[in-house]
């Protein structure tokens, strides 16, 4: 982004923006001093209906299709000077306030997702029957259900001490880097479990763990990859 008398010239494209096909406005974030770094970024209010907006094609998935997830594009696209968010250079310090908030809603939403998908496998193994009796009978599935259900509610009990965390304003990133870390791992594992639990049911459409699945994997990707919340955690415990 280039100042222009009082205007801003935005020019670039980014990519893997969720509901990027429906934005009206965006939350833009761009560098108005490339040698600063990091430290050269600004944030921006932009009207998609602006000319030099473009919306690409939205990104074909393998999950998580209640949603669309598109590319944008910029070509000389013009804003007011009053459309920059804050302050001028400002917008990675603005935008690494609100990740321990963003990394909580993920925490949480992983939470849910492991929820319904131990119930809906709880529901299918006390029903389903093989070799005489109810899959839920036989010890496996017993034991796996018991391991998934000891570590969900380990994970319950961190989320609930992050929330009231935050809520003092007193959560850490190193806490919420935790937090994403252990329970998308865990909506991960706990959904490939429990689709095996399913047997070859639980690779068709029909059932809809096969949901719960393919929309966990991108959870430990976005909003700061497992990687990522490793060197959180330990650049906390260790230091640089």
């Amino acid at each position: 982004a280039v100042r222009d008398g009082d205007e801003w010239v935005i020019n670039g494209s980014k990519t893997f923006i969720t509901n990027g096909l429906h934005c009206g406005l965006i939350v833009l974030a761009a560098k108005t001093d490339t040698s600063k770094g990091a430290k050269g970024i600004s944030l921006f209010l932009v009207d998609s209906s602006l000319p030099g907006f473009k919306k690409g094609k939205g990104i074909k998935k393998m999950g998580q299709h209640s949603n669309d997830t598109a590319e944008l594009f910029f070509d000389n696209l013009r804003v007011p000077a009053n459309a920059l968010l804050g302050e001028e250079n400002k917008g990675f310090i603005y935008l690494m306030q609100e990740l321990p908030r963003e990394r909580l809603g993920l925490g949480s939403q992983a939470v849910g997702a492991c929820e319904g998908a131990m119930a809906i496998t709880a529901d299918y193994v006390t029903q389903r029957k093989a070799f005489g009796s109810t899959i839920a009978q036989f010890q496996n599935t017993r034991f796996k259900m018991a391991e998934l259900r000891a570590q969900l509610e380990l994970t319950k009990a961190y989320l609930k001490q992050c929330e009231a965390r935050f809520k003092l304003g007193a959560m850490t990133t190193e806490e919420a880097s935790i937090l994403k870390l252990m329970s998308t791992e865990l909506q991960v594992k706990l959904t490939h479990e429990c689709l095996q639990l399913f047997g070859g049911y639980g690779y068709t459409e029909e059932y809809p763990i096969s949901r719960f699945f393919t929309d966990a994997r991108v959870q430990t990707i976005y909003a700061g990859t497992s990687e990522i919340m490793k060197e959180v955690i330990a650049r906390g415990e260790l230091g640089r």
